[in-house]
C-alpha cells in the first residue's frame, strides 16, 4: 500500500509510505529508461528509412553513439550518487532525458539525430548504477524487487514499439519523441515534489547504512571468479538483449508478412512479445532467492540457445510464437547478475559496482547496433540466430564455473 488512513475523532489522517512511494518512482524511471532508449528502433526501422532516403542498415548505426553513452556515462554516474546523492542523480535522469527527447524531435538529418541520441544515451546511463542500488538499498532478498523493477523496465521495451507505432501512424515520428520527453519531465518534477516533502538525508543514511550489512564475505578469489564471469555473460548478454529488442521490429516486419503489414501491428505484436516474456523476469526473481543461482542461470542459458537456434528459418504465426519463448529467457535472465552484484558487493559500493557491470553491458549493446546493420545487408537474419545461439551456450559455459551463491 503506498499510503493509509488513520482516523482520530474529528481528524482523518493519510500516512504515505514514503519507501513504496520511491520505489514506484524508481520502476518508472525504469519503463522510461528502456523506453527512450528504443523509440529510434521503431522509427527508424518504420519511417525514416523513407523520409530519408536511406536503407535500415544505413540509418541505424546512427544510434551507435547514444548506446555507446549509455555504457561508458555509467561509471561516473555511479561514482557520483555514491560521492553526491542518488535521489538528486533520479532526478536529473528523469528531466535531462526528456529535454533530449524533444530535443531529438527537431532532428532533420542523421547527423542531428545522432547528437540527440547521444544526450538521451548520457541521462539513459544514470538509471541502472544508481536505480537498481537504490532498488536493493536494506533488503536481504533483492530477486523479486529486481524482478519487479524488471518488469518495468522491459515494459519499456514493449511500450517503445507499441507506442512509437501507433504515434507514427497517427501524429508523425517526431510525435514519439516530444511527447515521451514531456511525459518524463512531468515525473522528473513529480519526484522533485516527492523529495521536498520527505527528509531524504535521514531515509538515505538509513537505507545506506542497512545496505553496509547485506553483502556476505567472501575470499578474493572468489570474488575474482565471480566477477569475471559476471562480466563475461553481462557481455554475452548484452549483445543478446540488444540484438533481440532493436532488431524484433524489424524481424517482424519481414517475417510476419500479412499479419503485420503496417507500423501499428508490427507495435502490437512487438508489444505483446515483450509484455508476456516480461513476466519471466518475477519466475527467475523468485527461483534466486529460492534456489542456488547457478542452476537457474544454466536453465536460462541453455533454453535460450534452443529458441534462438528455432527461429533461425521461422516466419509466420511459427516465428511469433518462438519469438515469445526466446524473449522470455532473455528477460528472464536480466536479473540473476543484477542480484549477483547485490550479494557480493557492500552497500556504499553499490552504485560504482552496478556502473562497472553496465559500462560492460552497454558497449557491447552499442556495438551490436552496427553489427545488426553488417548482418542483415549481408545475410539476413537467419544468421543474426546463428550468432545468439552461439552467445548462449557461451554463457552456459561460464556458468558452470559459478559456485553455489
Amino acid at each position: 500500500m503506498l499510503c493509509s488512513l488513520q482516523q482520530r475523532p474529528g481528524i482523518v489522517e493519510i500516512t504515505v509510505n514514503t519507501g513504496q512511494v520511491r520505489f514506484l518512482f524508481l520502476n518508472m524511471g525504469h519503463f522510461l529508461d528502456h523506453f527512450f532508449m528504443l523509440i529510434f528502433a521503431s522509427v527508424a526501422a518504420l519511417r525514416l528509412t523513407q523520409e530519408w532516403n536511406l536503407s535500415y542498415a544505413e540509418l541505424i548505426p546512427y544510434a551507435t553513439p547514444g548506446f555507446i553513452a549509455f555504457g561508458v556515462c555509467a561509471i561516473p554516474a555511479g561514482w557520483l550518487a555514491d560521492k553526491w546523492s542518488r535521489d538528486g542523480m533520479m532526478l536529473v535522469f528523469f528531466i535531462g532525458i526528456g529535454l533530449s527527447s524533444v530535443f531529438a524531435s527537431m532532428a532533420n538529418n542523421p547527423v542531428q539525430i545522432a547528437l540527440a541520441l547521444t544526450f538521451i544515451g548520457v541521462f539513459a546511463a544514470i538509471y541502472h548504477p544508481v536505480g537498481l542500488a537504490m532498488v536493493v538499498d536494506g533488503r536481504q532478498k533483492t530477486g523479486i524487487p529486481l524482478a519487479i523493477n524488471g518488469v518495468f523496465g522491459n515494459m519499456g521495451v514493449a511500450c517503445a514499439a507499441l507506442i512509437t507505432g501507433f504515434l507514427i501512424d497517427t501524429a508523425g515520428w517526431r510525435s514519439a519523441f516530444v511527447i515521451s520527453g514531456m511525459v518524463s519531465v512531468g515525473v522528473g518534477l513529480l519526484y522533485l515534489v516527492f523529495l521536498r516533502t520527505q527528509h531524504p538525508t535521514v531515509a538515505s543514511s538509513a537505507a545506506f547504512i542497512a545496505g553496509k550489512t547485506e553483502a556476505t564475505r567472501y575470499s578474493k578469489s572468489t570474488l575474482i571468479r565471480v566477477f569475471a564471469i559476471i562480466f563475461f555473460t553481462t557481455a554475452m548478454g548484452g549483445l543478446i538483449f540488444q540484438s533481440t529488442t532493436f532488431a524484433l521490429p524489424k524481424v517482424f516486419d519481414e517475417r510476419l508478412g500479412a499479419m503485420a503489414d503496417t507500423a501499428t501491428l508490427v507495435g502490437w505484436y512487438t508489444f505483446i512479445v515483450f509484455t508476456v516474456a516480461a513476466f519471466a523476469q518475477l519466475v527467475v526473481g523468485y527461483l534466486v532467492d529460492k534456489y542456488s543461482v547457478r542452476v537457474v542461470f544454466i536453465c536460462v542459458a541453455i533454453l535460450q540457445a534452443l529458441f534462438f537456434t528455432l527461429m533461425i528459418q521461422l516466419s509466420g504465426l511459427a516465428a511469433l510464437v518462438v519469438a515469445i519463448a526466446f524473449m522470455l529467457v532473455v528477460f528472464g535472465q536480466i536479473p540473476i547478475n543484477d542480484v549477483l552484484v547485490g550479494r557480493m558487493v557492500r552497500g556504499e559500493w553499490r552504485s560504482r559496482a552496478y556502473g562497472m557491470r553496465y559500462v560492460v553491458t552497454f558497449t557491447v549493446m552499442a556495438t551490436a547496433v552496427p553489427f545488426i546493420a553488417w548482418v542483415h545487408s549481408s545475410w539476413g537474419f537467419a544468421e543474426l540466430f546463428g550468432v545468439l545461439a552461439v552467445a548462449a551456450l557461451c554463457i552456459f559455459s561460464a556458468v558452470w564455473f559459478l559456485p553455489d551463491l
